[in-house]
């Protein structure tokens, strides 16, 4: 009596040799073709403004208008690698991470060919961006202003503007992409601490404020925000004060998910109070990091 595992092991050559005869036989142009791209949103927030990397096309369709850094997936290239070398070939900015935002796939939003753009995007803090704006690429770079019409996380196409306000024309459908983008990362402030990512290692509740505002297109109340903040934990005083300022130095604070990260703080003594603030003898350096919140 034959045993029951040679019988599955004949079944499954068998069915393995009916699939490679099958896909021999497969006829793919029996199907229209559908095209990938990826497009990418780098958003960080510079002088108490939303801002946005765009490049100039320098060829049709849409050329001259604004658009997001992107291209075609390669037959043989992932999603992933893709978005990877849209970013060292266009922005020369290899090194950012960047996730999966939407995927977009009006019929008509590309007037060459069905094309489905699968967006990511990124916080990344304004320094990061200006070496990118200095760097050789193949089309002129900017970061323009958004401009949002909607509150909230309404949603909805959004504009892009120049430093006169100037409206930039977007091409394709991403104005779109850059209202979704705009969308998930409101949402985000309530319940990550994405804000932290565009914020020098220490920084002032004034400066986290000011994000905060930014990325709402609205005012908050101060003593509200500091409250809230200060109740989350999220942040930790270096007993250090700001310094060259025209005002009252306010004390830094750094985020208690980095120190975690950098390792255990030094505590005075058992007994010894914290030191008071003092005023800081160098300018807080940038952390160069973006978002990684899944």
């Amino acid at each position: 009596m034959p045993k029951p595992h040679a019988n599955l092991s004949d079944n499954l050559r068998t069915v393995a040799s009916e699939e490679l005869a099958y896909l021999k036989r497969f006829d793919a142009s029996a199907f229209g073709r559908v095209s990938v791209a990826v497009d990418l949103v780098l958003l960080t927030v510079e002088e108490d403004r939303m801002r946005v990397l765009i490049l100039r096309r320098a060829d049709h369709p849409a050329k001259g208008k604004w658009a997001l850094p992107g291209g075609f997936v390669g037959i043989r290239e992932s999603l992933e690698g893709a978005a990877r070398r849209v970013l060292a070939q266009k922005v020369a900015l290899p090194d950012i991470f960047v996730e999966q935002l939407f995927t977009f796939g009006e019929v008509e939003r590309d007037p060459r060919m069905r094309v489905v753009s699968v967006a990511h995007f990124a916080l990344v803090e304004p320094a990061t961006l200006q070496r990118a704006l200095a760097a050789s690429t193949p089309e002129p770079l900017a970061l323009a202003d958004v401009s949002v019409a909607w509150p909230g996380e309404e949603g909805g196409p959004v504009a892009v503007r120049d430093a006169r306000g100037v409206t930039l024309p977007l091409a394709f459908d991403h104005a779109e992409i850059l209202g979704v983008a705009v969308k998930r990362l409101r949402g985000r402030l309530r319940y990550s601490p994405i804000a932290f990512e565009l914020l020098p290692r220490e920084f002032t509740l004034r400066a986290l404020q000011r994000v905060h505002e930014a990325i709402l297109a609205r005012r908050l109340n101060k003593d509200a925000f500091r409250r809230r903040v200060l109740a989350s934990k999220e942040v930790i005083a270096t007993g250090r004060l700001e310094t060259s300022v025209g005002h009252r130095p306010a004390e830094l604070y750094r985020w208690a998910a980095a120190i975690d990260a950098d390792g255990p703080q030094a505590s005075p003594p058992p007994g010894e109070a914290a030191p008071e603030p003092k005023p800081v003898d160098d300018p807080p350096t940038s952390r160069g990091q973006v978002d990684r919140t899944p």
